[in-house]
């Protein structure tokens, strides 16, 4: 058997092994949480630190291949094992252009990919400098995620909110939606694309709320959509899988907003909703299987479970019994024995080829299911 590592072990390394059940691959997880939500499902267990190289290279040696749950893995490792015959997914020549937000931004630029106008800075006082973009989105160049490391800067007296470090200023876009393509692209180049998904946020925390699949967008906006999607994704050189994620605006113009190069939080309605889920088309692509099928079995919604404002501690889950009495309702926790403000706890889907029962299935989740501590 194939042995196969994954960089990670959050809800999406989770998600991955609980796919790669399905193949014969022996799986290997470093974390360093020995706890994480990923580390009982896998075949061997390390407890590493995957930003620092040694830590990767001595996981990664004996290994076919690998993937990444996270960006922010140490790719300097990850060069020397492909150098040694270690098969990384994504490429580390993608991962190092999508892993740092200002050489991503530059890339589109290279590639004539609409993406919103943008500058660098380094500190508060170049922040400040560039007004001229205001209101705009600050974020660090790297390490931010899950709303983490971003500001919304809407005049000079939020510029206090800002980065004092290398950082991307991007204008904001007059958005209309929010949608996200996902691509599968095998080891011989050939390609598979989901049908788009309409994301909604929370705009506090700059969080996924819910989202729908499929997304309802006019016919020009799709094919503007799907057609920068390959674009970005053919230019980047690797196999894999990746999650475009793109602003549609008011006049029908459609801009990329940021490449995710692995299974994402906008494709885990696959797992119910489309005939090959994005996780199982990962162990296709790493196993160098055919591609899956992409197409939508019914339609879906997801609705991220979000961890409580005011509330830090072990996790509750409040209103279980009411969303398992839902019809077509799936429920997935993701293991994580503690909840905090704004933490990704688990996600519902949702599915029916009503968007009507969808939207009202959604409202009910997210007025039922909560997640708490004991104490505040």
């Amino acid at each position: 058997m194939k042995k196969a590592g994954i960089l990670g072990g959050g809800q999406l390394g989770r998600m991955l092994l609980q796919a790669a059940v399905n193949y014969p691959v022996e799986t290997y997880l470093m974390e360093n949480e020995e706890k994480a939500p990923a580390a009982h499902l896998c075949h061997h267990f390390t407890k590493g630190d995957i930003t620092r190289f040694e830590d990767v290279y001595d996981f990664g040696k004996h290994l076919d291949f690998l993937t990444i749950e996270i960006e922010n893995v140490n790719l300097e490792a990850l060069e020397k094992l492909c150098e040694e015959g270690v098969i990384v997914y994504p490429n580390p020549a993608a991962l190092k252009i999508i892993k740092n937000k200002i050489q991503q931004k530059q890339f589109y630029l290279e590639h004539n990919i609409p993406t919103s106008a943008f500058v660098e800075t380094h500190s508060i006082e170049e922040l400040k400098n560039n007004a001229h973009l205001f209101p705009a989105v600050h974020k660090v160049s790297n390490g931010g995620y899950d709303g983490k490391g971003v500001q919304i800067i809407r005049n000079i007296e939020d510029c206090h909110k800002g980065f004092h470090t290398a950082a991307v200023l991007e204008k904001m876009v007059n958005i209309k939606q929010e949608i996200a393509i996902i691509i599968a692209v095998g080891n011989d180049g050939q390609i598979a694309i989901y049908p788009p998904v309409d994301m909604v946020f929370d705009q506090m925390l700059n969080l996924l709320s819910y989202q729908i699949c499929p997304a309802e967008i006019p016919q020009s906006v799709f094919w503007k959509a799907e057609a920068i999607a390959i674009n970005a994704v053919k230019n980047l050189k690797s196999p894999g899988l990746f999650a475009v994620e793109m602003f549609a605006d008011n006049d029908g113009n459609v801009l990329i907003n940021e490449i995710a190069p692995r299974v994402h939080n906008s494709g885990h309605h696959t797992i119910e909703g489309n005939y090959s889920s994005q996780f199982d088309m990962m162990w296709r692509i790493m196993l160098d299987y055919p591609l899956g099928n992409t197409a939508i079995i019914q339609s879906t919604a997801l609705v991220n479970l979000i961890g409580e404002e005011g509330h830090s501690g072990d996790a509750i889950y409040f209103g279980m019994n009411e969303v398992l009495s839902m019809d077509n309702t799936f429920v997935h926790i993701y293991g994580k024995q503690k909840t905090k403000p704004g933490r990704k706890m688990g996600h519902i889907t949702v599915i029916s080829n009503e968007k009507q029962e969808l939207l009202h299935k959604v409202n009910k989740i997210k007025n039922s299911l909560s997640v708490r501590s004991q104490t505040l």
